[in-house]
């Protein structure tokens, strides 16, 4: 299956469909205010409520955020998979990307070959439940296109086999705070 249509469409600042290992997602740019800004709008959603980042790797995720400690621990031992870190940025985001009140964001490599492919070809996302907020997850591309349409401008085809959204982990404290239990028990 060829991403060049997907890359096209990041690099042009449009929202993107992509399967996960946890469920089905709708992803942009994080460094574009646009293209962030959009993500929200197709979405319904509130803008006090950060929306993390996808990343391909590790060392990815070391660019944008300080992962050390417990979190290098945690991310060695669940990555890939359905694990986010909340973690201090290294790096300026879109707003809405991460807390900008806190200056936190939330980091995640998912245990998807094909999305890991994308982000290793683009760069991290910034990816959110392809679902309108506060309604139910899409698992398939065909889901999500049922509730977006063509106001996606790419849907790469899949499945998320998992079914529940990540556990989320805190790292910014003196101590790791699970802040939604998901699949990774911590």
């Amino acid at each position: 299956m060829s991403l060049d249509e997907a890359v096209e469409a990041i690099r042009a600042r449009q929202v993107i469909g992509l399967p996960t290992d946890t469920v089905y997602g709708i992803g942009a740019d994080p460094v574009s205010e646009e293209a962030v800004g959009r993500l929200y709008e197709l979405k319904g959603r509130p803008e006090n409520k950060p929306v993390g980042l996808l990343v391909a790797s590790l060392e990815q995720a070391a660019s944008i955020g300080r992962i050390e400690g417990a979190g290098a621990l945690l991310a060695s031992s669940h990555w890939p998979g359905a694990l986010t870190l909340v973690v201090t940025p290294k790096v300026i985001l879109a707003d809405w990307v991460g807390d900008a009140q806190r200056r936190t964001v939330g980091l995640r490599v998912p245990d998807h070959s094909v999305t890991i492919e994308l982000l290793e070809a683009v760069g991290p996302l910034a990816v959110t439940s392809a679902n309108l907020s506060g309604m139910p997850e899409s698992m398939t591309d065909a889901e999500a296109r049922a509730i977006f349409g063509d106001r996606v401008q790419f849907y790469v085809g899949g499945r998320a086999p998992g079914g529940r959204a990540s556990t989320v982990v805190d790292l910014t404290g003196s101590e790791p705070v699970v802040l939604r239990q998901g699949p990774v028990a911590i």
